[in-house]
């Protein structure tokens, strides 16, 4: 069985699961709430909103509407299917394999992890407290405006299970940053000035890109960002239902940029 991967008999309420869509492009992140029901964040059941050509990547990559409606999904399908949903096991999986995503994990297995997306450094609160949080942003329809970079399904997860958020400032809130971490690291790789300077062959080019891929992915781990914040859900929705929080639009910052890392143990 492949890392992560587990059947729906192990499942427990509080579970963040995630199901990798076509040709394992991007995965979709949700909470288990127990009954085969999970509770997610989407625009309108697609993973997109990047402004970009990957928009054609991840559209490719969503779920298939069935043929025939799912008697438990189909009433919020109507509704819009947007913001944060509740779906049946089934059609979160949409076909897909059932994956648990991991927390508390150390840093040697972190950066030995082939792709981000799948674990965290950061502790999990108790289940019933990520049950309550995922219950209470769907009651709500607390979380924002979906966008893959910005604002997505995973950092949702991620905040139902630990309470925390990016914030650049009181009224400015980020992201994880696994998403940009995922694009933007061997982007800066390739891009960045010393990198070009240590090897001009194809191979170390490519080592170096791995590289900077998995340390641009813990640098962005919520566990370590000095920027993230524990923030109550009531509070959370109350701010976003005012406005007085907004979603920004992340930069991805080359690798001599990236000051004061610290890789502990």
């Amino acid at each position: 069985m492949a890392p992560n991967r587990i059947s729906k008999d192990s499942l427990t309420p509080g579970d963040h699961i995630y199901s990798w869509r076509a040709a394992y492009v991007y995965a979709h992140h949700g909470i288990y709430i127990g009954d085969d029901k999970v509770i997610h964040f989407t625009r309108r059941g697609q993973e997109v909103g990047t402004g970009t050509v990957l928009d054609f990547l991840l559209v490719s990559s969503t779920p298939k509407t069935p043929l025939i409606p799912c008697p438990m999904c189909s009433p919020r399908e109507e509704a819009g299917n947007n913001g944060v949903i509740l779906s049946c096991i089934n059609c979160f999986l949409s076909g897909g394999n059932l994956y648990r995503f991991e927390y508390v994990v150390n840093p040697a297995l972190f950066l030995a992890k082939a792709r981000g997306g799948t674990c965290t450094r950061a502790v999990s609160d108790p289940d019933d407290v990520v049950v309550h949080r995922a219950k209470f942003l769907l009651e709500e329809n607390g979380f924002g405006c979906y966008n893959v970079f910005k604002n997505n399904c995973e950092d949702f997860a991620i905040y139902c299970k630990t309470g925390l958020l990016v914030f650049i400032n009181q009224t400015t809130m980020g992201q994880s940053g696994q998403a940009v971490s995922y694009i933007g690291g061997p982007l800066a790789a390739v891009l960045s000035t010393p990198v070009r300077l240590v090897t001009t062959n194809v191979y170390g080019m490519a080592a170096m890109a791995v590289g900077v891929y998995c340390i641009s992915r813990y640098a962005a781990d919520i566990d370590i960002r000095t920027d993230a914040e524990k923030v109550n859900v009531e509070d959370l929705t109350s701010r976003l239902a005012a406005g007085l929080v907004q979603v920004v639009e992340p930069q991805i910052v080359p690798i001599e940029s990236q000051e004061g890392l610290h890789i502990s143990s």
